[in-house]
């Protein structure tokens, strides 16, 4: 048995764990144990499917310290005119730049990849390594669980219904290496699904040939609206207040959902169809125009069990070819876990604390570990909220959003860290709302006053609405 002495061990070199060892180590002098089941960091990118791109800019990704992508405007596809999205390959690449010429080079962060962490007992965490190595890392301030929010792609499990044999489903990983089917059987709804329907298009399957699954249809995000820069400012600056807009003058539920729709803040693919779900994900316009060229959708719930010859589906069961390619993109890649405290003690459980910003999360409950010092008041500026799941949790996002940013902006000293955090896209989106840096002190006072009251007021709109609708569903 080796001990190591540590001011912290971090468990996950995912994505959240790399934001939150890049913004310790770039703030404080300490010592940090790194350790990770994966061959190098990056956690559910090294299993990505390799045509995946970001959902998001690439601005708004990977640690504080290193831009990630060169801020590049995309001339051709479908994300065109919008700022770059990286792939697979390139965050893979990047994360392990950030580990070795960062991380690594500071001298107070040491890897273990390829280990097994076998639980915690009071201030010491003990892991294996591939070699049977057995460690006890003594760690001096928090052991960090950068893996409680569980993220899962399609290549780490199994499809979760039985297929029948002779019926070939595969991970979207596994589609650049089969040669072409006749028919294509797209499972799921999500962003895994869109990514697989988009680039099948996009290699010039004709969409008569597709069918797609789709157990709940879902609200998107206009990705036009989520871009940096000064070049989109006035057209964000517009949605931003357009959305204020449609809160404050929304009657109900179904009329606040129907404001943002028209507003744009909203898309679904099929108009007809009112969508339930709501996971954060986005599109252009002109991947809408391409995702609504698929004609065979089958919404008959989730998908059961295939047989030779048929889907079976909650309710009912659809006629299928035995020779087509079922492609499972069913992972939760954003599972929905209950909210637990960030700071407990000797531990912290990294969260979202901004809806669908799990990078951001992560870096800034790195920055109130390094400069606050007692828990109570870290946990109340880092009040967690789970991923949304239903269209419901739109709402319950954007509440959680407005109420956090009101604590933030409370703080002077955390609102002057957050305007310098790059990772921070909600941040960037109402930095057109609020006082620049540069205004004078009673300016940028009154401006501030003036944003507090309206997000306070958006807060209180947005729990009435909830309230009302509780009360309406309520037997």
């Amino acid at each position: 048995m080796h001990t190591i002495e540590a001011d912290y061990l971090v468990v996950g070199a995912g994505a959240m764990g790399m934001a939150f060892v890049d913004t310790l180590v770039s703030e404080t002098d300490a010592r940090v144990v790194l350790v990770d089941r994966n061959h190098q960091p990056g956690g559910h990118w090294t299993m990505a499917y390799p045509f995946v791109r970001l959902h998001q800019p690439s601005a708004f990704y990977g640690v504080n310290s290193l831009r990630l992508g060169g801020d590049s405007i995309d001339r051709i596809g479908w994300n065109q005119g919008l700022y770059e999205l990286a792939t697979a390959a390139e965050v893979c690449a990047y994360y392990d730049h950030v580990l070795r010429r960062q991380l690594l080079a500071s001298g107070r962060v040491t890897y273990f990849p390829m280990s097994e962490y076998r639980g915690q007992e009071g201030g010491e965490g003990h892991f294996t390594t591939l070699a049977g190595v057995d460690y006890t890392v003594a760690a001096a301030r928090r052991i960090v669980d950068a893996t409680y929010m569980r993220v899962t792609v399609p290549a780490m499990r199994p499809p979760p219904y039985p297929v029948a044999p002779g019926v070939t489903c595969v991970p979207p990983n596994d589609l650049t290496k089969l040669g072409a089917h006749e028919r294509y059987v797209i499972v799921g709804a999500g962003k895994t699904g869109i990514d697989t329907c988009l680039w099948l298009l996009g290699q010039g399957i004709a969409p008569e040939r597709l069918t797609w699954i789709m157990p709940r249809d879902s609200w998107l995000l206009d990705r036009a609206r989520m871009q940096p820069g000064s070049l989109f400012a006035d057209q964000i600056k517009t949605s931003f207040i357009a959305q204020l807009r449609a809160i404050n003058d929304a009657t109900s539920v179904e009329d606040l959902f129907a404001r943002l729709e028209e507003s744009g803040g909203l898309l679904r693919i099929d108009p007809a169809v009112r969508p339930t779900m709501y996971r954060c994900a986005t599109v252009t316009r002109l991947e809408l125009e391409q995702l609504r060229r698929i004609a065979d959708v089958v919404r008959l719930g989730h998908l059961l069990r295939v047989e030779a010859d048929r889907m079976v589906l909650d309710d009912g069961a659809v006629a299928s070819d035995p020779d087509a390619l079922y492609i499972d993109c069913t992972a939760d890649g954003a599972e929905k876990r209950p909210a637990t405290s960030i700071f407990d003690h000797g531990r912290i459980t990294l969260q979202s604390v901004r809806g669908c910003q799990q990078i951001f999360s992560a870096a800034l409950i790195a920055h109130v570990e390094s400069a606050y010092h007692d828990d109570p008041a870290r946990n109340e500026l880092c009040v967690p909220l789970p991923h949304p799941d239903t269209d419901l949790d739109w709402l319950r996002v954007a509440l959680a959003d407005y109420s956090n940013q009101l604590r933030w902006l409370a703080d002077p000293e955390l609102t002057a860290w957050m305007s310098a955090a790059r990772l921070d896209l909600f941040g960037h989106l109402i930095g057109h709302l609020l006082p620049p840096a540069s205004a004078k002190p009673r300016v940028r006072e009154r401006m501030l006053g003036i944003a507090k009251s309206v997000f306070s007021a958006t807060a209180t709109k947005l729990d009435q609405l909830l309230s009302e609708q509780t009360s309406l569903a309520a037997p």
